[in-house]
């Protein structure tokens, strides 16, 4: 009898456990930027309850993706456990690496949300961690500010997803302006939510030079102790530097520093008389002029010096490129130039790394192993890619972050013209050269200038939302360019921009109910 009472409560049990309910939900108000390149509705979505767990593959970087998401739950009764190893199948969260047949492109990644389960696959761990960017975005905006929520459903949805171009950049000027580790830092953690993978910094010009070099070590003495109008002066420490390069590497972007010769060297100039051709120091620069400095091109000592910078900055950048700039040095004859080029390009391959240059290195006997910067006049661009050099787009009429957005904007510059929302989205990245190989094209990159600002608000406010509209076009597929989508989503955007609390421009072109 006892037996038999056992057996009915056991029955009875598991007759009242509810099964988990379907919940149909439709993805009309999410809003993904880049656009992913296929997306497609399930009728149910995934609701999470308290036994809905992580799990991932063992390897630390993935779990350290999975830990990446688990982040935004911490005001939730969910996701409460540690990321498990379980074979679990339902009612799980799956982070999982695949074989690169599956999933050929290293960025690419495929979401696939059901009443199930929530699957992220990727054939590398920087896959994984750009499908979560999108997974993120579609939370509700509540949870991403951290309020309490007892419910959640997230839509069913499956992405199939990989980037147009394998470079999608932001440079940061720290020369003209410096700023911290912290600050930078910040800036890594906007670009990586909208799947960048690119970080350009440009540390050294006429104002200020901002990357200790140990055998040179005036060059931050003297050198990192001006800015323009002395308003933000500075310097990293190689340690500071190391700090950023690893946060960047945490969110799969690769840091690559630019030491900008052999003009835009005035603080240089002034912390070693020896560079210069008379021998004398200059004076700092604390203005915004460009193009009245030189290093002494007949000189021996200017290539040790050269070589000593390459080989401590090379040491501790483990991506593939230094960008040596090469721009606007119009007091270095062509002449000159062309033979300071020709002694510098094997000192930075000597230490193993390829060459990235402003577009005006193409006077240079370059060839497919250099990259050339397109930035202002594309006949000169062209003549780099006729040689058969590869090419990162950042036409300062379209892709300028330092420029105004309209006349009324309180700080930027107007040389190229006014940059509104939509001119920095409405373009084709693959019509501005006619005879270039698509394989030549590796992507875009955002270029800040920093000689107006001195915040991270300043950063942000000229940044956003323009590098969001150059994102998607680095990420997606042409075919699903579209300004009239775009400023749907972006307009909507704006609220998770708010909640993150960053310091964006509202333009009038994507609500007309905002103001500058």
């Amino acid at each position: 009898m006892r037996c038999l009472l056992v057996l009915f409560i056991s029955i009875a049990i598991l007759s009242c456990k509810e099964e988990k309910p379907l919940v149909e939900t439709t993805i009309e108000d999410v809003n993904f930027i880049p656009i992913p390149n296929e997306v497609k509705a399930h009728p149910y979505g995934f609701l999470f309850d308290i036994e809905t767990v992580i799990v991932s593959d063992t390897l630390t970087e993935v779990r350290n993706v999975a830990s990446d998401f688990k982040k935004y739950f911490k005001a939730t009764p969910f996701l409460k456990e540690a990321v498990q190893t379980t074979q679990k199948k339902e009612n799980v969260i799956s982070f999982s690496l695949v074989s690169p047949d599956s999933i050929q492109s290293e960025e690419g990644y495929v979401l696939d949300i059901t009443h199930h389960k929530i699957a992220l696959a990727g054939s590398t761990e920087a896959g994984l961690f750009k499908g979560v960017q999108t997974l993120t975005q579609l939370l509700p905006d509540s949870l991403i500010a951290a309020k309490r929520m007892d419910s959640l459903v997230i839509p069913g949805i499956r992405i199939v997803d990989e980037p147009r171009f394998a470079y999608r950049g932001m440079m940061l000027d720290v020369a003209r302006h410096f700023f911290t580790v912290n600050q930078v830092k910040r800036v890594i953690d906007q670009m990586a939510s909208y799947k960048l993978n690119k970080l350009h910094l440009h540390l050294t010009d006429d104002q200020g030079w901002r990357i200790e070099i140990k055998s040179w070590p005036k060059l931050t003495e003297i050198g990192g102790s001006s800015s323009v109008r002395d308003e933000s002066p500075g310097f990293y420490t190689q340690e500071d530097y190391k700090e950023i390069v690893a946060y960047a590497q945490s969110k799969y972007i690769t840091v690559i520093p630019e030491i900008d010769m052999p003009g835009h060297t005035n603080a240089a100039l002034a912390s070693y008389p020896e560079l210069n051709c008379n021998g004398k120091a200059t004076k700092l620069y604390r203005g915004m002029r460009v193009g009245f400095s030189t290093l002494c091109v007949d000189k021996d000592i200017t290539y040790k010096f050269i070589d000593d910078v390459i080989r401590e900055v090379a040491a501790i950048t483990p991506g593939e490129y230094i960008h040596l700039g090469g721009d606007e040095s119009h007091v270095t004859s062509k002449k000159d130039y062309n033979i300071f080029l020709h002694k510098v390009f094997p000192i930075v391959k000597k230490y193993g790394k390829s060459v990235v240059g402003w577009e005006e290195i193409q006077s240079a006997n370059i060839d497919s192993t250099y990259v050339i910067q397109h930035w202002q006049k594309e006949a000169t661009a062209q003549k780099g890619i006729d040689k058969g050099a590869k090419v990162i787009l950042s036409p300062a009429k379209k892709m300028y972050l330092d420029m105004k957005y309209t006349k009324l904007s309180p700080i930027g510059l107007t040389w190229a013209g006014m940059v509104e929302v939509d001119s920095a989205y409405i373009w084709q990245p693959s019509s501005i050269f006619k005879d270039i190989d698509t394989s030549q094209l590796l992507g875009l990159e955002s270029p800040l200038w920093a000689e107006t600002i001195q915040t991270s608000d300043d950063i942000e406010y000229l940044a956003f939302p323009r590098v969001i509209g150059h994102a998607e076009l680095g990420w997606s597929n042409p075919a699903n360019y579209n300004w009239d989508n775009y400023r749907v989503r972006l307009q909507k955007h704006y609220a998770r921009m708010d909640i993150l609390g960053v310091n964006f421009y509202k333009s009038p072109l994507i609500n007309t109910s905002l103001k500058q």
